[in-house]
């Protein structure tokens, strides 16, 4: 089992050591999963259950919030 998974790591590992191309586009993946998770996130999509959840529980609000969603679509 542990020469299994000492063979896998050196298949990558030689892998990406032999790379040119290919570290450029993992660079251009990892900027660009940056973005998506970090910056997008902080301003487009706000906590929505802080802001609105003050007086109750995070749980009650939600399902008092799918209770009346769901008996007055």
């Amino acid at each position: 089992m542990k020469k299994t998974i000492q063979n896998i790591w050196n298949f990558y590992k030689e892998g990406f050591q032999s790379m040119t191309l290919g570290r450029t586009l993992w660079l251009i993946i990892l900027v660009k999963l940056f973005v998506m998770f970090a910056i997008l996130k902080v301003f487009f999509f706000p906590n929505f259950l802080r802001q609105n959840a003050i007086d109750t529980d995070k749980d009650d609000y939600v399902a008092t919030e799918l209770i009346e969603r769901g008996i007055h679509p």
